[in-house]
């Protein structure tokens, strides 16, 4: 055995490995909370935060040009290998492709996937979730929209026409970065780091398969898409540096974006995290009772209206391509990291924020 295939067999084995201790290891949620989300992940933040996130330009590229560089390598070594018969060729990719996706699987769950198995933020906060009631949700909506509607009245330089980038304030991301840290030390969890986000160009190129941003784990940067629209920005980037902090369910990073944003003293910032959240109440009063809905929207403040059809708008810019296969991809990936409800997960920001208000009116 040549010592090319034995490294081979370790890459394999390292990702076997991983696989095994993130399913042991997740039938208790504690031990990884402790030892790994609350120990050992910091020091990986850090490790990345003062290295390789420093660059002045996102890591990804050289990520993705390392993952070109050692396909293009493999196809040449079989290729230009005449006396490899079929079997050793095919032997070869096999053991080749292989090794590549094990040392793919061990550095993401060494790296940030093991918090996938962390305990949840409802037994975190002792929060009880419940499905809203119809009445319940009403309610709900109609206080959220009219804190909106105060919200945007403080905006400087706010009319009834949409809101857009000349309302966004400066330095937005160091902004939320602080707003992030401030909100995860006051739940009680770690804030170690510094996450970057990057502005991923060209415009369109995550909104075109129904992303508006991601984290990326081998490198450890938030990445959200240049084409959104101002009104959406803070929301999404304050979720994606959640996820950079260790934070794996896509509701509760939106839970926790949410508060993150409403606990600015940047007016703009508020009303951005609060329409995010406005949204998916919205949209959760849709799929319960469509007629109730159509008779809330035709009451919507001009204001109100005038933002929802400029975002609407904006996204129309870049229809999905293939959405169906991007559904199902990420339905798939969701589930397979313990996440039962699959994209329905980001929804549960509905539950989260209002149980944890109904926790802080009852103490």
């Amino acid at each position: 055995m040549t010592k090319k295939i034995k490294r081979q067999f370790i890459w394999i084995g390292l990702g076997l490995l991983a696989i095994v201790s993130r399913i042991v290891l997740g039938l208790n949620p504690m031990v990884i909370e402790e030892y790994y989300s609350r120990t050992l992940f910091p020091i990986i933040r850090i490790l990345i935060d003062y290295t390789t996130a420093l660059l002045p330009f996102p890591v990804i590229l050289l990520f993705i040009g390392f993952v070109l560089y050692r396909l293009v390598h493999g196809i040449r070594t079989l290729l230009i290998n005449k006396d490899w018969s079929i079997w050793e060729k095919t032997r070869n990719a096999l053991l080749g492709l292989l090794s590549f996706l094990g040392g793919i699987t061990f550095f993401f769950l060494l790296l940030w996937g093991f918090n996938y198995g962390r305990v949840s933020i409802e037994d975190q906060l002792g929060l009880d979730l419940k499905p809203l009631t119809f009445e319940e949700l009403k309610e709900e909506l109609q206080k959220m929209t009219e804190i909106l509607e105060s919200t945007r009245e403080k905006i400087p330089g706010s009319t009834l026409a949409a809101l857009g980038k000349e309302h966004t304030p400066d330095k937005l991301e160091t902004q939320l970065r602080a707003l992030v840290e401030n909100t995860m030390e006051s739940l009680g969890y770690p804030n170690t780091g510094r996450v970057q986000a990057r502005v991923l160009q060209p415009a369109g190129i995550l909104l075109r398969i129904s992303t508006s941003g991601f984290y990326f784990p081998w490198t450890g940067e938030s990445h959200v898409d240049a084409g959104l629209h101002p009104i959406q920005l803070p929301s999404v980037l304050a979720h994606e540096l959640v996820h950079g902090y260790g934070i794996t369910d896509e509701g509760t990073c939106n839970f926790i974006a949410y508060l993150a944003c409403s606990s600015s003293k940047d007016p703009f910032i508020r009303y951005a995290g609060q329409f995010g959240y406005w949204r998916y109440l919205r949209g959760s009063l849709k799929r319960f009772d469509s007629e109730a809905f159509e008779i809330y929207k035709e009451g919507l403040a001009p204001a109100l209206r005038a933002d929802v059809a400029a975002v609407r708008k904006q996204m129309d810019l870049f229809p999905d391509i293939l959405p169906k296969v991007r559904d199902l991809t990420y339905e798939t990936y969701l589930k397979a990291q313990g996440i039962s409800e699959g994209i329905k997960n980001y929804r549960r920001i509905v539950l989260l924020v209002y149980a944890f208000e109904r926790k802080g009116k009852n103490s």
